[in-house]
């Protein structure tokens, strides 16, 4: 699988995503060569931070909307920033067998947590990471969003403050 052209569509829903004053996290999900949904975050622009509407969950939500029979264990979902422990449990708990994620999220990151010490129904699932595929195009994308005094998203925090040293 071509991670690098899947992460440039992923980087296109974000650019998206930033052009509307989102956060700007884009999202795919791949199965079998083919792109089935693309996503990115909303519910950041209106001055309050809707937790909900993550790209990875809209995504997973259009996932279950699909007509379509699929293998779930050979979906691999490409996002511009690590997926937060929402994310990552429902990712967990939908069977998606691989994650690829370009930039890492300091504050909210859910990838490093050891999924050994969780209970059965999310310890026993498998899946696989790879992380910082085409991060600097990513790390641009967060670095616009947190440079910009209209963002008010997470300004001033870890993240912003951590995005805002990267070179």
């Amino acid at each position: 699988m071509d991670y690098e052209y899947f992460m440039k569509k992923a980087l296109d829903q974000a650019q998206k995503a930033l052009a509307a004053g989102e956060f700007p996290v884009g999202c795919v999900l791949v199965y079998q060569d083919r792109i089935l949904v693309s996503t990115f975050r909303s519910g950041t622009s209106a001055g309050f931070g809707n937790e909900v509407d993550h790209a990875e969950m809209v995504a997973l939500r259009h996932l279950v909307n699909l007509k379509e029979t699929i293998d779930n264990r050979q979906v691999t979902l490409f996002s511009t920033m690590e997926p937060c422990l929402m994310c990552l449990g429902a990712l967990l708990l939908s069977g998606i067998g691989e994650v690829v994620y370009a930039y890492e999220d300091v504050m909210g990151g859910g990838t490093g947590c050891n999924l050994s010490n969780l209970t059965p129904l999310y310890r026993n699932q498998k899946i696989s990471l790879v992380p910082h595929i085409l991060r600097q195009q990513s790390l641009a994308l967060f670095k616009a969003f947190f440079q910009n005094p209209k963002n008010a998203y997470w300004k001033g925090s870890l993240l912003a403050e951590y995005t805002l040293q990267q070179s």
